[in-house]
């Protein structure tokens, strides 16, 4: 159990018996009344995003979640697939689970997120950045080099 205080972006909780991540949080104190924390909590499990407010001294449950590298494999109607790349186990997460779809190579190394008591995935984390090859652009304008110019282009993973 943790109070309050000890609410950090990033922290994954237990409410309305949901696992949800702290997006934003702001610690409040008026001049009346008691102080309190006005949170958004991203739902793990829909995606949904909603605001809370606890009262300060609330007690929240801390949900414990392990970080483990995977590898993507391919996908079909089953979902999504990615191998542990330690045990060799593979995990298929639904296309609600990733944020970029669109963006998923294959090889690619992402981090999956684990509820540390139920070992079920939470939810899926893409790295910072992401090398695609561009397969088609349009011909720039002619003449137009004053400034960066910048043109719609199709990535190899469409």
């Amino acid at each position: 159990m943790a109070t309050t205080s000890d609410i950090r972006k990033g922290m994954c909780i237990e409410f309305n018996n949901d696992t949800y991540v702290i997006v934003e949080f702001q610690h409040v104190k008026p001049g009346k009344g008691n102080a309190f924390v006005r949170t958004k909590l991203k739902s793990l499990t829909s995606g949904r995003v909603i605001d809370n407010t606890f009262q300060a001294g609330h007690k929240v449950d801390e949900v414990r979640v392990e970080r483990r590298k995977f590898q993507y494999l391919y996908n079909d109607d089953m979902g999504y697939h990615f191998m542990n790349q330690e045990t060799f186990e593979q995990v298929a997460l639904r296309e609600e689970f990733i944020e970029n779809p669109g963006l998923m190579k294959e090889g690619l190394e992402v981090d999956i997120l684990f509820h540390a008591e139920k070992e079920v995935p939470l939810t899926l984390e893409m790295p910072q950045y992401i090398i695609l090859e561009v397969t088609y652009t349009e011909p720039g304008l002619r003449g137009d080099t004053a400034t960066n110019t910048l043109k719609p282009a199709t990535v190899e993973t469409g």
